[in-house]
């Protein structure tokens, strides 16, 4: 009977390690207008993980993608800015997206 107690409790520890480690796990993204009509996003996780393959999409005032890609192995993605009002979606999965307006992205 005390080895199924402990496989039960080595399996609450471990669930318990892993839901701390995937809290840890924060997405970080940035952009910056170049000041040449494109704009870098810069993104990463808190834990100093790559976001390389990340997707992001820049999406206008309508909500309509106009531009898409993937963050390279550097942890950047430069785009043609679009005419008018825009955002960008960095969409690491559920719970791991960032939307920054362009509002927000300046020189």
């Amino acid at each position: 009977m005390k080895k199924i107690n402990l496989w039960k409790m080595m399996a609450v520890l471990g669930f318990g390690l892993a839901c701390g480690v995937a809290a840890a796990h924060t997405p970080l993204c940035s952009c910056y207008d170049n000041g040449d009509g494109t704009a870098e996003c810069e993104g990463g996780f808190s834990d100093g993980s790559s976001a390389a393959g990340v997707k992001i999409s820049v999406l206008d005032a309508a909500g309509k993608v106009v531009n898409s890609g993937k963050i390279n192995a550097n942890g950047t993605y430069t785009f043609k800015k679009p005419n008018g009002a825009y955002k960008v979606l960095f969409d690491a999965g559920e719970g791991h997206k960032i939307e920054i307006p362009s509002s927000k992205i300046v020189e």
